[in-house]
């Protein structure tokens, strides 16, 4: 769609992957979206950025405990990370990882919102996060399921300072996106009619592709699994699926 320098604060600038294999996630996604992988950076703990077309796509790291799960996650841009997360505290809900400098790249920190989903923030410095968006190869969409989707939209209106604008309300179908004027740029769904007990409210990262049925076979054949197969929707075609480490991804056509 175009260039960006960034996100409008409090949306979502930046995601990235922590996983069991960073050789094999680098070879995955390199093949199917056409990313390259720049050399781990041993002063932050070997984490690597994605790029596409030489532009900032994603980041990866490895996992530190073979416990934690294989995983995508969303960071919302903030203009003072360690007054956000005072803000977090102050509500009385965790912090996983408190404002953290990433040398002269920016600040980092993880938190929990109030259905118990964990959102990353970013204070950029001069890592801007993402910089093509909603176009093949590039992030292009962030999506919250939640069982509570009135707390979760709550919190991020008065923490991250969102506008929203309701989409649908219907017993069937309650969603909320984020938007600045005309433009939206995330997504919140009530989950709670179908989100298996086992699984946590959580935050997804939908890629786009110019083919989402080819870039599906492919994934296959690379080692990951099609999840939810690829299906048509008002807001495109759209799929679900897992890296051969298992983690969770969805793509948009």
């Amino acid at each position: 769609m175009s260039a960006r320098e960034n996100a409008p604060l409090g949306s979502p600038c930046w995601v990235d992957l922590m996983t069991s294999d960073t050789d094999r996630a680098r070879a995955f996604y390199g093949e199917l979206l056409g990313w390259e992988c720049e050399d781990a950076n041993p002063e932050f703990g070997g984490y690597a950025n994605f790029r596409h077309d030489g532009e900032l796509a994603a980041g990866l790291m490895a996992k530190e405990e073979a416990a934690l799960p294989d995983v995508w996650s969303v960071y919302l841009e903030v203009s003072d990370a360690a007054a956000t997360v005072a803000e977090v505290e102050r509500r009385g809900l965790p912090v996983f990882v408190p404002a953290m400098p990433v040398g002269d790249m920016g600040t980092m920190a993880v938190v929990a919102d109030p259905s118990g989903a964990m959102v990353g923030m970013w204070q950029p410095g001069t890592h801007p996060g993402m910089t093509r968006w909603m176009e093949p190869g590039a992030p292009g969409w962030f999506e919250l399921h939640t069982r509570d989707l009135d707390a979760a939209v709550g919190f991020y209106r008065e923490v991250f300072g969102w506008d929203t604008r309701v989409e649908s309300d219907t017993p069937e179908f309650r969603y909320v996106t984020e938007v600045q004027g005309e433009l939206q740029y995330a997504g919140v769904m009530d989950a709670s009619s179908f989100l298996p007990p086992e699984v946590p409210p959580h935050w997804s990262v939908y890629f786009d592709v110019a083919d989402i049925d080819a870039t599906c076979a492919r994934a296959v054949e690379l080692g990951g699994a099609v999840v939810m197969a690829p299906e048509d929707t008002p807001y495109g075609r759209l799929a679900t699926l897992t890296d051969p480490m298992g983690a969770l991804f969805k793509l948009h056509q």
